[in-house]
């Protein structure tokens, strides 16, 4: 059972104050903002990258450049909006230079995700990119092999104790400059929003179809 928007809320601004003044790893030294994440507590989609760049850590918000401006349309794709959905990172402040984060980093920030998805319990999770399907495929038992085998495909998962449905795609920034992946891109947000209409009618199931 979830929790009441009430204590949602309140879990959720607990929860970002922690995030904001962390030093749990030397990425603390070297931001500007912490960027916990933002959106539709109640959103039945959450959407986890890997790590702000840029602009996120100018602005202390998810998605915010170029990569952004990209998910914006994507999510218009799908039939959602940004303020319905929830939007976090792996790792929570940006790596220098916006390299890959380290083991230890994400180490460091995964009880903030783990209880990001508890306060939020969505229904679908969408991870964006390579270190972000791998985090949390390993947080759910499973193995991931390459996100080219595994974008597009739906998993049904235990996570923290809630079952949700797991769907790789690939990070935006990969496709700023790149008309093929933006395609593939685009593919994943039509089978998403194919999938959300599904799950609106339980009752008429065709979710199999998905796995």
């Amino acid at each position: 059972m979830g929790l009441a928007p009430n204590e949602r809320e309140k879990e959720m601004l607990e929860l970002e104050k922690k995030i904001r003044s962390c030093t749990l790893c030397p990425l603390y030294a070297s931001r500007k903002k912490a960027v916990p994440g933002e959106g539709s507590l109640e959103a039945e989609v959450m959407f986890i990258g890997e790590a702000p760049g840029r602009n996120e850590d100018i602005q202390g918000r998810p998605f915010v450049g170029a990569a952004g401006k990209l998910l914006d349309q994507l999510l218009e794709l799908a039939g959602l909006r940004r303020e319905e959905v929830y939007i976090t990172n792996v790792v929570k402040c940006r790596p220098p230079n916006n390299r890959d984060p380290a083991a230890s980093e994400k180490m460091a920030c995964q009880p903030y995700l783990r209880r990001q998805i508890e306060i939020i319990s969505p229904k679908v999770i969408v991870t964006l990119g390579r270190h972000s399907m791998m985090e949390i495929f390993e947080l759910a038992g499973h193995r991931a092999t390459s996100i080219m085998r595994e974008r597009g495909r739906v998993r049904k998962v235990r996570l923290f104790g809630l079952e949700v449905l797991l769907m790789p795609t690939l990070h935006p920034a990969a496709a700023l400059y790149n008309p093929r992946t933006r395609k593939l891109l685009e593919e994943d947000f039509l089978k998403l929003k194919d999938l959300l209409k599904v799950l609106e009618k339980p009752e008429e199931s065709g979710l199999e179809r998905y796995f």
